[in-house]
């Protein structure tokens, strides 16, 4: 009768993790999403940027 080989080492880097991809941060949770602006708001800036970004049937 024969006997198997003994299995090789395996690369870290191809194991399958079977961790909850819910508790982990994606690259949605940080980068800057549609909307979101840096701090330092004026008045005069919200106004234009309302306006650049109102749709064409409400002007």
């Amino acid at each position: 009768m024969s006997t198997a080989p003994a299995p090789e080492p395996r690369d870290p880097k191809t194991a399958l993790v079977f961790d909850d991809p819910l508790s982990q941060q994606s690259s949605d949770d940080t980068d800057g999403g549609w909307g979101e602006r840096p701090d330092g708001r004026d008045s005069a800036a919200d106004l234009k940027r309302f306006l650049d970004e109102k749709p064409p049937h409400h002007i």
